[in-house]
This record gives C-alpha cells, sequence and structure tokens, in this order.
C-alpha cells in the first residue's frame, strides 16, 4: 500500500509530464510560428509596390513603376477627353483597352473621366457616367449591371494615415469599392474606400457614402445613411 509520500511524487510526476508536454507543444509552436514568420517576412520582401498596393497592404505611392504606369493612364486619359462627341468608337475602343472589363459596347463615359490606373475598375452591362467621373483605382472597383453615375461623383480607393509624419512618408494602402445592380449614383457623390453598395439603391446627391449600404435602400446625406427601404 503506498503511503501519503508516494502518492505525493506520483501527482508530482504526472503534473511534471503534463507540464513537460506542454513546455514541448508550445516551444514547437514557437519554432514553427518564427520560421512561418521569417517566411512570410521573405515572402513580403520579395513583392514589388504595385504586388503590395493590390494585395490591400502598406506600399510606397512614389515607387518609379507606379509614378510610370500612372503616367502612361494619364497620357491615355488625356486622348480620351480631347475626343470630339462624334467618335463614339474610338472612345469605346481606348475605354476597352484601359479599363479592366468591360460587360458591353453599350457603356457610355462623358468626357472629361479621370482614374489612376484603370485597369482595377470593372463596369457591368449598359454603364452610364456623367461629366467629371473621378475613380481612385489603386484596389478594385467592381460595378455591376445598368448603373448610373452622375455628374461629379468621385470614388476613392486610396487610404492615407491620419498621422502626418507617416502620411509624409508617402506610404499608403487601398480598399476595393464594390457596387451592385440597378444602383443610381447621384451628383457630387464622395464614395470612401472600403465601401459595399447593394443592388437597386439609390444615393443623393451630394452624399457622402463612408459605410456599407444594404440592397433595396435610398439612402442620403454627410455621411449617407438609409432612408428609405423599397
Amino acid at each position: 500500500m503506498a503511503g501519503p509520500f508516494s502518492r505525493c511524487t506520483s501527482a508530482t510526476s504526472g503534473r511534471f509530464t503534463s507540464l513537460l508536454k506542454w513546455a514541448t507543444a508550445s516551444s514547437l509552436s514557437l519554432i514553427f510560428a518564427n520560421i512561418f514568420g521569417k517566411f512570410m517576412n521573405c515572402s513580403n520582401e520579395t513583392m514589388t509596390e504595385k504586388e503590395r498596393m493590390l494585395a490591400g497592404e502598406i506600399y510606397s505611392a512614389v515607387d518609379p513603376q507606379l509614378i510610370e504606369e500612372l503616367t502612361e493612364v494619364k497620357e491615355v486619359i488625356h486622348d480620351y477627353n480631347l475626343l470630339r462627341p462624334s467618335e463614339k468608337e474610338k472612345a469605346r475602343e481606348i475605354l476597352k483597352d484601359l479599363l479592366g472589363h468591360i460587360a458591353d459596347d453599350e457603356i457610355l463615359i462623358i468626357q472629361p473621366f479621370y482614374c489612376d490606373y484603370g485597369k482595377q475598375i470593372s463596369v457591368g452591362k449598359r454603364f452610364f457616367a456623367n461629366f467629371n467621373f473621378t475613380v481612385l483605382d489603386e484596389a478594385h472597383v467592381t460595378i455591376g449591371d445598368d448603373c448610373f453615375i452622375g455628374p461629379n461623383v468621385s470614388i476613392y480607393t486610396a487610404c492615407h494615415s491620419t498621422d502626418p509624419v507617416e502620411r509624409n512618408s508617402r506610404r499608403e494602402w487601398a480598399e476595393p469599392v464594390r457596387i451592385g445592380n440597378n444602383v443610381w449614383i447621384g451628383g457630387s457623390v464622395t464614395i470612401l474606400p472600403g465601401v459595399t453598395i447593394g443592388d437597386n439603391v439609390t444615393i443623393g446627391a451630394g452624399s457622402v457614402v463612408t459605410n456599407d449600404i444594404p440592397s433595396n435602400s435610398i439612402a442620403v446625406g454627410n455621411p449617407c445613411k438609409v432612408i428609405k427601404t423599397i
């Protein structure tokens, strides 16, 4: 029959074994995390600034490759904005080369039109945008079918730090914007980074859209809020 000391020794031994197993598992976890972290850092170091931008990571906005692409796009947009109103076919051809995706030939964007890269912009069928449509497409901007964009509408994906020192480093990040089908964006609306607007939505003129707007809604204001469900 085991005495009190034997029982104590046995219990201590059991706790020690459990502790040893926990320590071993924890050590392995730490080792794995350290290796994985180094691997991820290595992967990030090999990414270009454009790849960082498209991945939603912090990137340098003054990277030479990005500056070169921005300049090339400005040249194309300059030509587009100087087209005569009768040159509709040429306008469509420029837009097909400039934008990332166009669903059909019924697209109509009234000049002047401005964007940063163009290739991150995707529009659905029968897309229409009025004068001064501006898209900062550092991240993807996806717009559905049968969407109307009023004059002076701006869509922003670029984000900057509120800390002046960080902001002055010219490092930024971008968040995508998504707009559903059958959406009417009124004149002088501003849509901020990361916003999703659902289907069958009307955004009232002059609104600043800071948060997601659900489908089947009428929303207005600064910040834009739903005032009616349809």
